[in-house]
C-alpha cells in the first residue's frame, strides 16, 4: 500500500501521522510542493504525481491561504483538482489544515478569512469522539471553511463552526495532528515567532507545552489515523 503525503512547504514533516501510516503497512511517499528556496515566493511550477497510483492521500498544512492564488500561484488549483479526482475515484483522503481547506474546496465547499486566528492547543466540541477526540489539538490558522454539500461536520470551535468533516472516504481536519515540537520550532525559524510576538502570544510557553505534552499528542494523532483508516477509508465512496 502507498500513501502520498503532499507537503506544501519544507517545514511540514509528516510527524506521527506519517509514522502511523507506516505502522499500518503503508509505504509513505513525501511530495514537496514549495522548496525551501521558494518559501517566500511560493508561486512555483509543480508537476503533481498521479493520485490514482496511491491507496491514501494526505495533503498537509501551509502558511498560505487556499484562496490566495495571487500569492501561491496556479499549483493550488492543480492540487484542488488532484484531490477532486482522487476523491471521485474512491481514494481515501485525510486533509490537514490547509490540506483540509483544499479538500473542502475540491468537494464543493468554500474557504474564507475567519474573524480571528486560532493558535495554540484547543479542545473541540465533537459529535463523534470515536473518530475525532476532543483533543487538545494544535491549531494555527486564520481561515475557516464551509463544508462541502453532503458532508457531515463532526467537530467545531466557536471560531470555526467546522473543525472536521467527513464525506465518503475523505476526512478534513482544521487542526494539526502531525505537529511536534521540532516542527513548531521550524515554523518559528521561518517567521512564526515574530508573528506570535506581533499578536501577543508567548511563543516560548507554547513551545514548552508542546514539548511537555508530546507523548500524549502523538498518541492522539496515531489513534486518529487508525480511526480514519478503519472507519472512513473503508466507507462507500461519495
Amino acid at each position: 500500500m502507498r500513501a502520498l503525503f503532499i507537503q506544501q512547504d519544507h517545514v511540514s514533516p509528516v510527524g506521527p501521522v506519517g509514522e502511523a501510516f507506516t505502522d499500518r503497512g503503508y509505504d509513505v511517499e513525501e511530495f514537496l510542493v514549495v522548496p525551501e528556496h521558494s518559501f517566500h515566493e511560493p508561486g512555483v511550477d509543480v508537476e503533481f504525481p498521479d493520485p490514482l497510483g496511491y491507496d491514501a492521500i494526505v495533503p498537509m498544512g501551509a502558511p498560505w491561504s487556499v484562496y490566495d492564488e495571487a500569492t501561491i500561484g496556479a499549483w493550488v488549483l492543480e492540487e484542488i483538482g488532484l484531490l477532486r479526482r482522487a476523491h471521485d475515484a474512491g481514494v481515501p483522503i485525510l486533509g490537514i489544515c490547509f490540506g483540509g481547506q483544499a479538500l473542502a474546496t475540491a468537494l464543493g465547499g468554500s474557504v474564507e478569512r475567519a474573524p480571528g486566528a486560532e493558535i495554540g492547543w484547543y479542545e473541540l466540541e465533537v459529535d463523534e469522539p470515536t473518530l475525532v477526540e476532543p483533543g487538545p489539538w494544535f491549531q494555527w490558522h486564520h481561515d475557516r471553511w464551509t463544508p462541502p454539500p453532503g458532508a457531515r461536520t463532526i467537530a467545531r470551535t466557536a471560531l470555526a463552526p467546522s473543525q472536521a468533516f467527513v464525506l465518503g472516504r475523505s476526512l478534513g481536519v482544521q487542526f494539526h495532528p502531525e505537529l511536534t515540537a521540532e516542527q513548531l520550532q521550524g515554523w518559528y525559524d521561518n517567521g512564526g515567532r515574530s508573528y506570535l510576538d506581533e499578536h501577543g502570544i508567548d511563543a516560548d510557553a507554547l513551545l514548552e507545552r508542546t514539548h511537555r505534552d508530546a507523548e500524549a499528542a502523538a498518541a492522539r494523532s496515531r489513534a486518529l489515523v487508525g480511526r480514519f483508516l478503519d472507519q472512513v477509508a473503508v466507507a462507500p465512496p461519495a
